[in-house]
This record gives C-alpha cells, structure tokens and sequence, in this order.
C-alpha cells in the first residue's frame, strides 16, 4: 500500500490523499462478522441480537484508519491538512466531522521522514513537517507499515514541490560574502 496518492500535481498545487488501507478494512469486516456470528448463534432474544452486531460494527468502525489529504498550494502560500473518520462521522450526523490544519508555506523549513512503533505490529514510518517556529505536525494521522522507501518517496516530492533543497537568499548572500572575503584576503596577500 503507498503512503499517500497524488491526486494533482501542477506548478502551483500539489494536492496528495489518503484512504484506509486493506488491512484497515480487513480488520472491520472481522468485527463485524463476529457480531453477526454471535447474533446468528445465539438463543438470546432479538434485543441481545442486534446488540451484537451493533456493538461489534461500533468497535469495528472505531478501528477504521483516517481519510487523509493535504494540499500544498503555492499561490495561496499555505498547506492546508484535511482529515476525516467514519466514526467521527456517525457520532455527530455528518457535522463538523472533518478537521483541518492551515499552514503558511513560508514556515515550512523542512519534511523529515519519522520512524513510529506500532502496538504489536513492528515499525511504521510517516511524513513530519518542520516550521520555522520549532513545531511539527505530521502528514498523517497513522504510519504506515510498508516499506520506508514510499514514505521517503512523499517527503522527497514535498520538498522538490516547496524547493526546500534549494538555498535560500540569506545563504546565497552569506555564501557571495564567505567567498568576496577569501579573494580580497588573497588579494592583500598579493
């Protein structure tokens, strides 16, 4: 399963989704059926029937990964980062269920790639923003558990997208200053 899927990619936007994976859809199809087990083989009344099979889809939805997007929007200068769950969904009628973080681009010095145990599962890895003011928000609400070589794929398109490789103005004229002093040094030695 990749981290994230492009979903767009100009000059300007680069806007990358995410969706509940396999494993995440596994585990709410096995709740479920557990429920629904329960309920077909018990003897108990039909009141204790149906909450089996609502507690166990309760459970089973709780469980369920994020639906995840960030938008990284250069004319706008800011990264906005949206997500939402099905349980969060369900408990308030479909309102205010999807929170998001707005972001001005020029505060982002950098995307690093961050390793997170997973309970019972090994490592995962996620994408992690860096601001200017010493705080960072990951791009994802969960890690991922492939590969690392996917999550490096993302944070290396993020940072060709915002060119945070690229030097920036102050060190390009602290670099001209550096060598400007190393010739006139020379020049005098001359």
């Amino acid at each position: 399963m990749a981290y994230m899927i492009v979903e767009e990619r100009t000059d300007s936007i680069l806007h990358l989704k995410r969706s509940p994976g396999v494993r995440s859809w596994s585990v709410l199809v096995g709740i479920g059926s557990i429920g629904l087990a329960a309920a077909y083989y018990s003897a108990d009344s039909w009141a204790w029937k149906l909450f089996y099979v609502v507690g166990c889809l309760f459970v089973a939805v709780q469980n369920l990964e994020d639906w995840e997007e960030v938008i990284f929007d250069q004319t706008k200068g800011v990264a906005v980062l949206k997500n939402f769950n099905l349980y969060t969904r369900i408990l308030t009628m479909w309102r205010n269920s999807q929170d998001h973080v707005v972001a001005q681009l020029q505060h982002i010095r950098a995307v690093t790639v961050e390793e997170e145990r997973v309970r019972y599962l090994g490592k995962g890895y996620l994408v992690v923003l860096r601001f200017a003011t010493g705080f960072s928000h990951p791009l994802t609400q969960s890690a991922v558990l492939s590969n690392r070589s996917d999550v490096d794929a993302v944070a290396n398109l993020i940072t060709n997208f915002l060119k945070l490789n690229e030097p920036s103005l102050d060190d390009k004229l602290g670099l001209s200053a550096d060598s400007s002093d190393g010739t006139s040094s020379e020049n005098e030695k001359n």
